[in-house]
């Protein structure tokens, strides 16, 4: 029979395999609820995890295994220490990347001015390269409908992964970025910005994505080393004075709106104040001084164009320069000039690319002789949108921003000191999360001009000229969320009311992704529909994740939590090195070297894979090492066998039972100390140290102590009986510390013999350790004897002898108190070594040598 309430035990096979196990335990735990979180406990009891939703616009690789394997081991260990876990896990399905990877599979685009066509079907996926560069146009509905689609079948091929990779996650608590819960948070949390007057709309120069077609918030910037070319134009000055520039971007010649210098520069002093004229289009523009101008750079004095840069940006705004904007959202030139240049000459460079535009101008300043000299090329850093292949322009558009300090020193203030506050692991990446706060040079963009996202919950009424009033947008009650202003009339008007002078307009933007991602505590704990769930979860205890995403995600989420409730999210955070590839380099998809991991947990299992995770501490790179895997898999495998053997001397009853002899007492204590070394390294999140110690006394167990103690063990009487119950401990204890890495050899191991789930059994304590000892013990002594044992094994190695060789005679010379020591062990080393007669011959050497007669 069983007890009450446990699976029964299985008893050990008599051939033990690491095959098949990964399927067996996923299912067990999934229809046993291993991992179930329990709602009954108070928040004391509870240990909440912000666990990272990955992007499902691609496959999993192997910098995925590392991170969340890391996250696993916490909550495996803190399960084990008594608290219910929470720990859900969630897809980050809305956004920019899902909508590329849907219309590559799928070869079609967006048109939001189709009407929905419920008849449409997808083609057969995937499409070739002819129809991804001729893409079909479809509704923004049966466009949103396909992203719908597309991601479902990736969350379902993710999460066959994580339970394979045995993620102790509560699958009950999966939620989606673009799910109903999400949308309703992350409106409300919206609503409630615009309400305190932290979120706010603003026509204002923007980073724009022109192969997206959508805004760029500062956190999504990264620089690419581009190819480029200097080109030096002639401006006239008074008095028939030339002044020289130097610029990369001579297209943006027309939008030239002031030139600038460093207030310093004595060689432009008398020109500050002054007007010049643009070569080709004669336009009249001022010269003005500001700091930013770099006196080294170029000629030292800057065209300021509306917009080349941010530079451009800062000079347009501190200095009140005018604006004429040239480049529209599609990345070409308007069709129109902007005012004061002249139509003529502008005419040439109307609905070209950049490119096509850069051509004209240079050909239009040779021609009136204003290109001094030949271009000169250089490689220079390039602004580009982290996800996009094209460089960034800088249009004028209308944006809805959210406070976030960079134009608010209370705010930053507040938000640097909510860092602070973190328990940052490892601590050096509390720098880098002051760096970015303290380099903020704007409010954080949320809006962007896409479809598959987060409505932004508003509308606008219409004037009589039919021109939105954008100053007083009309907002919903919060319990009517979700609302999507696209297809929804907002509250007290009608639908035959839309697009009509008189009546409204919904805001056609969505909101950016990380607007919604920053609300993850908030989406999973259930924030207002589960007030009871909020209150055991939130704050949580944890946020891992990437160290390349504090500046959006952790930073975020940071700052919605204090806008919000007043609070850190979370009390700790945990960041993740980097992957490496065997060169050293970071693994990337765009560098073609990243590994998906499918294929090594199959081949090597997946404790071999998660062994290989957890031998990188956070916040430390990681290189991809096959053989490191192999180690895992040969770790596994001797764990499986040396329990068999173990449990096949009698261990399995012999638990409880205390230890008495002093070699049985030596290995208790010495495990004793690994206990406390592995709950010390788990409590600091150095989940490597609480490997790194537990395998190696695991290996020193089996290969001395279980090679002492064996002989005793088959036999019968007291020192039988306390080597099968030091056996007992050791095994039980070890199993539990090796279970937050290798969670399924560990859980087969421990059905053999034991009832209910290893990972719900408790971590093993110095006091369940040191109980299992009669009496007083010493720890060096198990170091002691395989010393001797391995002096007899080395001699038999050096002859050539099968360490099944008799040893007649074997002398061990040492110390008079070390060899005391020795006698207390001395039957079992003789057993071990197969020796005759040990004899102990005191003061004869400084140390111990154990001399063979073989």
């Amino acid at each position: 029979m069983t007890e009450p309430g446990r699976s029964a035990r299985a008893g050990v096979p008599e051939r033990p395999t690491l095959d098949g196990i990964e399927d067996t335990w996923a299912h067990r735990w999934q229809d046993d609820g291993t991992y179930a979180f329990d709602r009954t406990k108070t928040r004391a009891d509870v240990y909440s995890i912000d666990t990272p939703p990955p992007t499902v616009s691609g496959e999993l690789h192997m910098g995925h295994v590392f991170s969340y394997t890391h996250t696993d081991t916490v909550a495996r260990f803190q399960r084990m220490r008594g608290r219910t876990v929470f720990y859900p896990m969630g897809w980050d399905d809305n956004g920019l990347p899902t909508e590329r990877r849907v219309q590559n599979v799928y070869g079609v685009r967006c048109d939001p001015t189709l009407p929905y066509d419920p008849q449409w079907r997808p083609p057969a996926a995937p499409v070739d390269d002819a129809a991804r560069k001729n893409p079909t146009p479809i509704s923004r509905r049966n466009f949103v409908e396909l992203c719908g689609t597309l991601t479902v079948v990736d969350e379902q091929a993710f999460e066959a992964l994580w339970r394979r990779l045995g993620l102790s996650v509560d699958w009950s608590l999966t939620y989606t970025t673009i799910g109903r819960a999400a949308r309703v948070a992350s409106q409300r949390a919206f609503l409630r910005n615009l309400a305190r007057g932290e979120a706010y709309q603003a026509e204002a120069p923007t980073l724009w994505d022109v192969g997206f077609a959508t805004a760029v918030a500062q956190a999504e910037l990264e620089d690419r080393e581009r190819p480029g070319a200097y080109h030096r134009l002639r401006f006239a000055g008074p008095g028939g004075r030339e002044v020289l520039i130097d610029t990369t971007r001579p297209e943006l010649l027309p939008a030239c709106v002031a030139l600038v210098c460093h207030p310093d520069d004595e060689r432009y002093a008398d020109l500050v104040g002054a007007v010049v004229r643009t070569p080709v289009f004669g336009v009249a523009v001022p010269v003005r001084a500001h700091p930013l101008a770099d006196p080294a750079k170029g000629t030292g004095v800057a065209m300021v164009c509306t917009f080349g840069d941010l530079t451009d940006v800062t000079w347009w705004r501190e200095l009140q320069l005018d604006t004429r904007v040239v480049i529209g959202r599609d990345g070409r030139l308007l069709p129109e000039p902007p005012a004061g240049v002249p139509a003529g000459r502008y005419a040439a460079l109307a609905g070209q690319t950049v490119a096509g535009a850069r051509r004209a101008v240079v050909g239009l300043l040779a021609d009136a002789g204003d290109l001094v000299g030949e271009p000169r090329p250089v490689v220079h850093p390039v602004k580009f949108y982290e996800k996009g292949d094209r460089p960034l322009e800088i249009v004028s558009t209308r944006q809805w921003y959210l406070r976030n300090g960079g134009r608010d020193a209370g705010l930053r203030a507040e938000l640097l000191a909510r860092g602070g506050e973190l328990r940052w692991v490892p601590g050096h990446m509390r720098s880098r999360y002051e760096h970015w706060v303290g380099g903020l040079t704007g409010d954080w963009l949320v809006s962007r001009q896409r479809f598959f996202g987060v409505p932004v919950p508003v509308w606008y009424r219409l004037d009589d000229t039919g021109e939105p009033d954008f100053a007083h947008p009309l907002t919903p009650d919060e319990s009517a969320l979700p609302v999507d202003p696209s297809g929804e009339p907002p509250p007290g008007h009608d639908e035959s009311l839309r697009g009509l002078p008189g009546g409204f307009v919904g805001d056609p933007d969505v909101l950016d992704t990380w607007a919604t991602s920053s609300l993850t505590p908030q989406i999973v704990g259930g924030w207002e529909a589960d007030p009871d769930l909020f209150g055991r979860v939130f704050p949580m205890d944890l946020r891992p994740q990437g160290q390349e995403i504090i500046r959006t995600w952790l930073f975020a989420t940071v700052a919605r939590a204090h806008l919000e409730h007043g609070v850190l999210p979370w009390r700790d955070a945990v960041l993740s090195g980097w992957i490496l590839d065997p060169d050293r380099k970071k693994m990337a998809k765009s560098k073609g070297n990243v590994v998906t991991p499918m294929a090594l947990l199959e081949q090597y299992g997946s404790d071999a894979v998660r062994y290989w995770a957890a031998s990188g501490r956070p916040g430390m790179d990681l290189a991809f090492d096959p053989a490191q895997i192999r180690v895992g898999r040969r770790l596994a495998t001797k764990l499986l066998n040396a329990s068999r053997f173990a449990l096949g001397l009698g261990a399995a009853d012999a638990l409880r039972a205390p230890a008495t002899q002093p070699l049985d007492t030596a290995m208790l204590a010495e495990l004793s100390g690994v206990v406390a070394a592995a709950t010390s390294a788990f409590d600091a999140y150095d989940h490597t140290a609480a490997l790194q110690a537990t395998e190696s006394f695991f290996w020193r167990f089996c290969d001395d102590y279980i090679e002492l103690v064996k002989e005793r063990a088959y036999g019968t009487g007291p020192g039988a009986d306390s080597a099968r119950a030091a056996l007992a401990t050791a095994l039980s204890v070890q199993l539990r510390l090796f279970a937050p890495v290798l969670p399924f050899v560990t859980e087969e191991v421990w059905s053999w013999w034991r009832y209910g789930s290893v990972h719900r059994a408790p971590w093993p304590t110095t006091y369940e350790v040191d109980r299992a000892i009669g009496g007083g013990a010493d720890a060096g002594l198990l170091r002691l004897a395989s010393d001797a044992l391995g002096q007899v094994r080395r001699a038999k190695s050096e002859r050539k002898l099968s360490m099944k060789a008799e040893v007649p005679l074997a002398e061990a010379l040492g110390p008079a108190d070390l060899l005391d020591r020795l006698t207390l062990v001395a039957d079992d080393v003789r057993a071990a070594g197969r020796i005759g007669r040990l004899d102990l011959l005191p003061g004869r050497t400084p140390e111990l040598v154990i001399a063979c007669a073989v």
